[in-house]
């Protein structure tokens, strides 16, 4: 494995972006953020990926911000280097996963803190290994949250655990991650790079804009009216009916055989 801070493979229409400071367990130092939000930005563009995986190497997902950075700029006295890098790195690569008109499944291999934590709720789908956890960290260190996390977390959990699992950080373990919603599936850890790559090659053959439409629609509503929320829906139906897939699967529907899809 190279020694680059974020590694990207793309096989088979999935392009698996991989945080890779296994020593530091993934934490974001300025080299890494920028590196991912070059990497989710590319990725994101590129009509030929059409899912894409976050994951870390080694035994963490990402702890976040690289506290070792952060103190060295805190006691050097940048203290607007320090802070800006929320908007110059952080919310650019949430708003990036978010945005994308593509599937986005968070491959969590160990404990995903802080803004690791943010960026795995980002994600479509949470497959996570049964050794793995979320540890909303934020209060630890007397800062607020970022990277999307007061908008995704409550609506993975609700307000009142929220706040809860904010106010007091601690590791929320893979069974409970799941019971809270928090993950979408937990499989022993051995089984992880199986399910990740069986999950990841169904959406990478699915159909790609439809699946980006309803990620739009559900962004959407999150923050419309109903009768606005319809009306985007119907937007997305006119968008995805114009599409070459949508025409295959038509014709496949009535000679009784399984579309293939281009994600056209």
């Amino acid at each position: 494995m190279t020694s680059d801070p974020v590694l990207v493979d793309q096989t088979d229409g999935v392009a698996t972006v991989t945080l890779n400071r296994p020593d530091a367990m993934n934490s974001l130092d300025v080299a890494t953020k920028e590196a991912l939000l070059e990497a989710v930005t590319s990725v994101g563009d590129d009509p030929a990926v059409r899912c894409v995986v976050l994951t870390g190497s080694g035994r963490a997902f990402c702890v976040g911000q690289d506290l070792k950075e952060h103190i060295q700029l805190l006691q050097g006295g940048a203290r607007e280097t320090l802070f800006s890098t929320v908007d110059e790195h952080y919310n650019p690569i949430v708003s990036a996963l978010v945005a994308m008109p593509k599937p986005v499944v968070a491959a969590v291999n160990g404990v995903a803190a802080g803004a690791g934590a943010s960026l795995a709720f980002a994600c479509d789908l949470r497959l996570l290994a049964d050794t793995a956890g979320f540890n909303l960290a934020f209060a630890g260190v007397a800062l607020s949250c970022d990277t999307g996390c007061s908008y995704h977390l409550q609506r993975l959990v609700g307000r009142a655990k929220a706040i809860e699992l904010l106010y007091f950080p601690r590791t929320v373990s893979a069974a409970e991650s799941l019971e809270l919603g928090l993950a979408t599936q937990v499989v022993p850890a051995e089984e992880l790079p199986a399910l990740v790559a069986e999950t990841a090659g169904r959406l990478a053959g699915g159909p790609t804009v439809a699946f980006g439409a309803m990620r739009r629609s559900v962004a959407y509503a999150a923050g419309h009216t109903f009768e606005e929320a319809v009306a985007f829906e119907s937007e997305m139906m006119t968008l995805t009916g114009a599409t070459a897939d949508h025409a295959t699967a038509v014709e496949a529907f009535v000679a009784k055989r399984k579309p293939v899809f281009e994600g056209r």
